[in-house]
């Protein structure tokens, strides 16, 4: 063998073990970037759920049209939730829908986003529906709290105002400040 060809040979071989380096250290940097990424540990779609308590009575029916869940961090989040959530007498009297939907089963609380609507499923309750775009419920205490702008509509009436505190089980709404409403007489 020549020189020219033993330089050729220890030019490649050269040229593969640093194209071999740098395609290891690529490999090991996506490793990182994806173990940051937090993946869902099962995903749900057309999702339709019903919890009882130890009674065996309904506590709560769940449907959206999409559902993550994240063991790591005990959180579900939903796309188009609709909640049907049952008081302590067991008649489910509100039915609670969002764009966005967000379970944090570590507190047991609900928290549901954009055109929220909470509409009572009697049609003879003298509250109809509320609108706002951000409450959270507490599913153990069925306490709802809002921050943001509150328009209620009942049976003669609308009522809109700042802040919300509303008690699912005793059916006792609080609107929290810059209160207007308007009451039609029948």
């Amino acid at each position: 063998m020549s020189r020219v060809t033993l330089a050729i040979i220890a030019f490649f071989s050269a040229a593969l073990i640093l194209y071999w380096q740098v395609q290891a250290k690529r490999n090991e940097q996506a490793l990182k970037v994806d173990s940051g990424v937090d993946r869902p540990e099962f995903i749900a779609n057309d999702l339709k759920t019903t919890t009882f308590n130890d009674l065996g009575q309904i506590e709560s029916r769940v449907s959206a049209k999409h559902m993550e869940h994240f063991e790591s961090t005990n959180m579900t989040h939903f796309t188009d939730p609709v909640y049907l959530v049952f008081p302590e007498d067991g008649e489910a009297q509100w039915q609670l829908s969002a764009s966005k939907g967000q379970l944090d089963k570590n507190k047991d609380v609900v928290t549901l986003s954009q055109d929220v609507l909470i509409d009572a499923v009697d049609v003879d309750e003298p509250l109809q529906s509320l609108s706002t775009q951000q409450i959270q419920l507490d599913l153990n205490t069925l306490i709802g709290t809002s921050k943001s702008a509150v328009f209620i509509e009942g049976k003669g009436f609308q009522i809109q105002g700042l802040g919300l505190h509303a008690d699912l089980n005793t059916q006792e709404l609080t609107l929290l400040s810059q209160v207007e409403g308007r009451y039609e007489p029948r």
